[in-house]
Formats: structure tokens, sequence, C-alpha cells
């Protein structure tokens, strides 16, 4: 079996899709010990995090859905952030039955084809810059920044969490964005189950397109969209005991 983490002896099983190519371990403070009455399954898929193995993103769901197999645990509330996100959101239109609920964060857009062709260029030459010598300083230290900036003010194990994305591996979070853009032309919210839903959405205006993006795909899903003031992409550092709630009470939606 692929190493995973199980934490938790009885209760529903809920998986972590952490963002980017980020390990799970410490990416969701305070969801792993809040959820003590479930049983919490951490995880790098192929090709993110600490995993020895390569993995495409077009195979990502089936990856966890083999997981989902081998542990015996499913089906699976499944949280995900940003990219985590999409990735839950293919695990249920391709294995429905291996997903009881969901609570995706600012989820990436699978559901919105020109926003993820636009996240996979610049993400790609993101890649390019860091791997020229003369531009890895500089990219690396502007993440460096942008996560000390991220961290200010939030409560310690958030801002921890935060300070360990200053060591992105960008040329990793290159090729675990490859392929964003086909797999959303093929996305369609109406081959999406309905089942217990909540996506979390940063605060934006009601016209934006992630926002827009992201209700149609609580809608497809049956759930709901929810946002907090001062909301950002990671709600999950700024925002951990409203996601832990949340996280909960799809939990307990299933758990009934």
């Amino acid at each position: 079996m692929v190493d995973v983490q199980v934490f938790g002896e009885s209760g529903p099983p809920v998986l972590l899709l952490p963002g980017g190519a980020e390990s799970a371990d410490g990416f969701f403070p305070g969801l792993r010990a809040g959820l003590a009455d479930a049983r919490v399954i951490e995880h790098d898929r192929p090709g993110t995090g600490r995993s020895a193995v390569g993995g495409e993103l077009s195979v990502a769901a089936k990856a966890l859905s083999v997981l989902i197999d081998e542990l015996g645990h499913g089906p699976v509330v499944v949280v995900g952030q940003s990219l985590g996100g999409a990735v839950g959101a293919l695990l249920a239109r391709d294995h429905p039955a291996q997903v009881a609920g969901l609570v995706l964060l600012d989820p990436t857009p699978i559901n919105d084809p020109r926003t993820c062709a636009t996240i996979e260029r610049m993400t790609v030459v993101l890649g390019k810059a860091a791997a020229v010598p003369g531009l890895r300083g500089l990219v690396a230290a502007a993440f460096r920044r942008t996560a000390l900036r991220t961290a200010r003010g939030l409560r310690p194990d958030c801002a921890a969490a935060a300070e360990r994305t200053a060591r992105l591996d960008i040329p990793q979070l290159a090729r675990a964005v490859r392929g964003l853009s086909a797999l959303s032309q093929g996305f369609r919210e109406s081959e999406l189950p309905r089942l217990p839903a909540v996506v979390v959405t940063a605060e934006r205006k009601p016209d934006h397109a992630v926002r827009q993006a992201h209700e149609r795909l609580a809608a497809a899903f049956g759930g709901e969209v929810r946002t907090w003031p001062g909301a950002t992409h990671s709600v999950h550092l700024d925002h951990p005991d409203e996601v832990l709630a949340t996280v909960r009470e799809v939990v307990r939606q299933v758990a009934s």
C-alpha cells in the first residue's frame, strides 16, 4: 500500500487533500485534532508532497480511488483546498460511490476552462523561471515574502503552516498542475452526483469568475456556497475554526 496515515479508529473517514503539490502533514491546522470522532486520512498523492511516486493530475482521482479501496474505509468525506478541491470534485464525479460528502476550500475552479488554462499557463511559466539559475532565487524570494506576509496575525499553528509554504518546490508544483486545462475542458457539471457538499469561497465580488464557478459547482452537487469576511484563498489558515465547524457539520450529515 502507498504511504498513508490514518488517525482515529472509528467514525466517518475524512480524506484530506492539500492544495498545490503540498504535503498533507500539517497542511490543515486543527482538523486532525478537531475530528477526534472521525478517521482522518492523510496521504500525499503521487507527484505531490513527500510522495516518492510520480503521478499526473489526470490520474489523481483514479489513484485516490485505489487508495480508498485498499484502506477499506470508503465512502469518505473529502476535504480539499485549491488544487486538492479540484481533485476532490474529480473523484466525486468519477467514483461517486466512494465519496460521501465534500468540503471544498476555495477550490481551483475545475468547471471554468478559461481560468484553469490561465492557472496552468502561469504555473508552467513560473516553473520554467525557477529552473533558470539567475531567476531561481528571485522567484523563491517572492514566494517567501508572500508566505511570511500570509502568516502575520494568524494563530501559531496556522502561521507555521503558512511559513512552510515558503519552501515551495515550484517545479514540482508546475508538474502537479500540468493537464489542468484539459481536465477542465472535459468537466461537465451535469455529471456530478448529489451529495452533502459545501464549497467555501474566498471573499470576492459576486461577478468574479471564480466566485461564479464555485456557485455553479455547489449547485451541481446540491450543496451550498459559504464565505466569511476576510477569507482568502488560504481560508483553511485565516478561518480555521469556521473550516473545522463546516467539516464537522458535513461529517454529521453523512453519519446520520
